[in-house]
């Protein structure tokens, strides 16, 4: 499926991720504590729910959304007016900036298969010295790819793979800081990843 129909589906299912949300907090109060100064944050695929752009407001981040589904940042903009959003493909968007923290959480992997490398290279890029970036991903050990329509509307999704993604993070100057699956046996697999030029904090 192409990112634009991906869009299409999330507008109609906009209204469901209004409703109250925890999944995914634990995670980036975990990922923020690597970069407790920063400055710029991203959240690539944001949606409706604030919940995240709330979070890192709190720890001090100016905060940008991005998203493909109008409808979705209809409602992220009605309900948060102050903040930047972009209707945006993340394929084709170029980054106006680097950023100190950027987040991909249930969203990048709902891309064809063939864009995973180049998009976690464009990210990856877009960090700053010592940024940050937090992602979801399917804990495989191969590249996979699949479409279905458990949720209603068909939806799209591909990983690389666990091998994979952590030899691209490195090529593409980062360094794994963390990786679980969080939702153990489902294989949701996150990752926090740090861009050279900032040592990790030394609390261990």
């Amino acid at each position: 499926m192409h990112p634009s129909d991906i869009g299409k589906s999330y507008d109609l299912l906009a209204q469901k991720w209004l409703e109250p949300r925890t999944d995914g907090l634990a995670q980036f109060k975990r990922a923020v504590q690597f970069v407790p100064n920063g400055k710029f944050a991203l959240d690539v695929g944001c949606g409706c729910n604030p919940r995240f752009i709330d979070l890192l407001g709190e720890h001090g981040f100016q905060v940008e959304g991005i998203d493909v589904s109008n409808e979705m940042l209809r409602l992220a903009k009605q309900n948060r007016p102050e903040i930047s959003f972009h209707l945006q493909d993340i394929c084709t968007w170029d980054l106006p900036r680097r950023y100190d923290f950027i987040s991909a959480w249930d969203s990048t992997w709902h891309l064809p298969l063939g864009q995973q490398k180049p998009v976690l290279a464009k990210l990856c890029d877009g960090l700053a010295p010592g940024g940050v970036i937090i992602f979801t991903t399917g804990g495989l050990d191969e590249p996979s790819e699949k479409s279905d329509s458990s949720m209603g509307p068909p939806v799209h999704y591909s990983v690389l793979g666990i091998p994979d993604t952590l030899q691209l993070l490195t090529e593409f100057g980062c360094v794994c800081r963390h990786l679980e699956f969080d939702q153990y046996p489902e294989k949701h697999l996150y990752i926090i990843a740090q861009k050279a030029g900032r040592d990790a904090p030394a609390n261990f």
